[in-house]
């Protein structure tokens, strides 16, 4: 076994969910993640936990969905039950196919998702974090060859996450202090509003309220947005090719839209609710190691100098106590690029331009 899937296995387990002894832990495994679901349970034993696996494929959801008649158990009490009484979830990815449900009917895949929405609010109740091995189908989606792509995950993954961490904490201060945020790019010109919201320093660690695994990003949680954003970043979402969506926001919500490709897959994800309209998340990628565009979300958003914006449910650890946000069914991301003539601002004063930090080597002001 690669050394790295090891070192990989023990940050998941140590830093990432922070594992302790007699904790009850499902590791949900991807087809293609065999040999880190491996090193993992090693991890997991080592620590004295409860180890509970599962089998997660793209493929075996398609064969379920296509032949299902569409009138979906609301929140079975069996799969329930497990999740609420887990410590942790741990996601394992590993696709062998990234579009193998590109097939599946828009209408089921929403009927689905809706019928499930107490069994996700208790996998996100967990301290549950999610990870990618390295896969040659996803080295295929990314353009990579296969020894290519496993260096660039790793060097996005096996990082000082406690050095990270210390550095978007000056992000995450702006933040929780700001009111408005202005983005500025190419196609965008947006406005969001965030005061008495909270940053998260997403630094890979339940720790920090932060579930992705390689993260490095800051986000919140904007209750009302004004303006109009162009996400430049080409992606797959549910199976499909999306590239250049524009939208326009107006009282918080998106009141025109369109894609140069995959328009059908943005129109399905503002109808599945109410809340899919209206923004859960503004992201800001920080994670330098993530140097390019690999078709692939957990990397795409967490890459230095980008922003990215989800349409649907706003996180918990981003409200005030006591406080609901949009809630919706779906949280689907998008990204922006932040390039030459961007800037980001809050509250009219320059915290990134041209896609650099204020504090970053190379910040003209």
């Amino acid at each position: 076994m690669d050394d790295r899937i090891r070192e990989h296995a023990k940050i998941l387990v140590n830093w990432s969910a922070r594992i302790d002894a007699g904790d009850d832990v499902i590791v949900a495994v991807e087809d293609g993640a065999h040999d880190l679901a491996v090193a993992v349970a090693e991890q997991l034993g080592d620590r004295g936990a409860n180890l509970l696996s599962t089998y997660q494929s793209d493929e075996l959801t398609r064969a379920y969905l296509q032949a299902h008649d569409g009138s979906f158990t609301e929140n079975p009490e069996y799969e329930l039950a497990l999740y609420e009484r887990a410590d942790s979830v741990l996601f394992l990815k590993g696709s062998r196919n990234t579009t193998e449900t590109a097939d599946v009917d828009s209408d089921q895949r929403q009927a689905y998702s809706t019928a499930r929405q107490e069994i996700r609010e208790a996998r996100l109740d967990t301290d549950w974090v999610s990870t990618q091995h390295p896969t040659r189908a996803m080295a295929q989606q990314a353009g990579m060859a296969y020894a290519e792509y496993k260096d660039f995950v790793y060097d996005a993954t096996l990082r000082d996450w406690e050095a990270l961490a210390d550095e978007q904490a000056r992000l995450k201060e702006i933040l929780d202090g700001g009111k408005e945020v202005r983005i500025v790019a190419d196609g965008t010109d947006i406005t969001l509003f965030i005061d008495d919201r909270i940053a998260v320093n997403s630094a890979a660690s339940v720790a920090y309220d932060s579930h992705n695994l390689p993260s490095g990003e800051v986000f919140t949680a904007p209750y009302d947005t004004a303006g109009v954003v162009t996400f430049d970043v080409p992606m797959t979402i549910q199976g499909r090719r999306v590239k250049n969506v524009e939208m326009t926001f107006k009282d918080g919500v998106v009141v025109d839209w369109s894609a140069e490709q995959g328009e059908a897959v943005i129109d399905e994800i503002i109808g599945t609710d109410s809340g899919s309209r209206q923004l859960g998340e503004l992201g800001i990628g920080m994670n330098r190691g993530v140097d390019r565009v690999t078709d692939n979300i957990l990397f795409d958003e967490k890459m230095g100098g980008t922003v990215h914006l989800a349409l649907g449910r706003a996180y918990d650890a981003c409200l005030p106590e006591g406080e609901s946000g949009n809630d919706s069914a779906v949280h689907e991301d998008l990204i922006t690029t932040m390039g030459q003539g961007s800037r980001l601002e809050v509250d009219g004063e320059v915290v990134q331009k041209d896609g650099v930090f204020r504090w970053e080597d190379g910040f003209e002001g």
